[in-house]
């Protein structure tokens, strides 16, 4: 395209980011007809006015608190890929849990029938699609409606979700790094997801690659309490190689 300058080129910028959870040096200087350092430079103005974190190679969205329609629209392409990878991991019967993330949205879609499966949540917007699993049991975990994420939290979530003993839980995460594990914008979040892993049998974070190096500011799961991870990546990446030693890779 046409070379493009100033706020317009940070607006495009912008858009590239809302789309698709990143922004990468390389791509966006290609699609925008300017140099590298030109979006260095775009990525730094961003930066001082708290709307992006740069990382190596372009730069990520500010963590922030969103709603599920806010969530739903970033990454779809990554989150549907996830969400395949990661279909063969749902048990017929038995029961599951997930959180209230649009990831694992994309991964209800993918299941189309089970034998006998309690599939409990605690969203409203993931226990509806629940609800169209054929053959699956949908359990809505109550608590506090909490407005910035859409999802119930509180203690009356927390003792609603140790009520089972869960085959997998299925969850994906607002950041994740090497040294905290994964990490959440709200406090409470991170306590529903504690005790989901708890009951679970095996935790399996299901995270988009511009999460990785991240960090919220609520503690979420430590590494300890993930068995498996699975991304939009190769399992082979070398992005991944951080993660080899703690967690099997999808």
């Amino acid at each position: 395209m046409a070379a493009v300058i100033g706020a317009e080129r940070r607006e495009l910028l912008l858009g590239r980011l809302e789309e698709h959870g990143v922004i990468r040096l390389e791509e966006a200087a290609a699609e925008l007809g300017v140099s590298t350092m030109t979006v260095r430079r775009d990525l730094e103005a961003l930066e001082r006015e708290g709307v992006v974190v740069r990382v190596r190679g372009g730069a990520v969205a500010t963590v922030k608190a969103q709603s599920f329609d806010e969530r739903q629209a970033v990454d779809d392409l990554a989150k549907s890929e996830i969400a395949r990878k990661a279909a063969d991991l749902v048990p017929a019967s038995g029961a599951i849990a997930l959180d209230a993330s649009s990831t694992s949205a994309h991964l209800l879609a993918q299941v189309r029938s089970v034998t006998d499966l309690v599939i409990a949540t605690n969203s409203a917007h993931n226990h509806a699609r629940a609800r169209s699993v054929h053959g699956a049991r949908a359990v809505l975990l109550g608590g506090e409606l909490e407005p910035r994420t859409d999802s119930f939290v509180g203690p009356v979530a927390c003792a609603a979700a140790a009520l089972f003993n869960y085959d997998r839980f299925f969850t994906s995460a607002s950041a994740a790094d090497l040294e905290r594990g994964t990490s959440e914008t709200i406090v409470e979040e991170g306590q529903v997801k504690r005790e989901m892993a708890r009951a679970a049998r095996e935790t399996v974070l299901l995270i988009t690659s511009a999460k990785l190096g991240q960090h919220a500011t609520a503690a979420g799961l430590p590494w300890s309490s993930i068995d498996i991870v699975v991304t939009e990546l190769d399992p082979a990446d070398p992005l991944l190689d951080p993660l080899r030693p703690l967690v099997e890779l999808r």
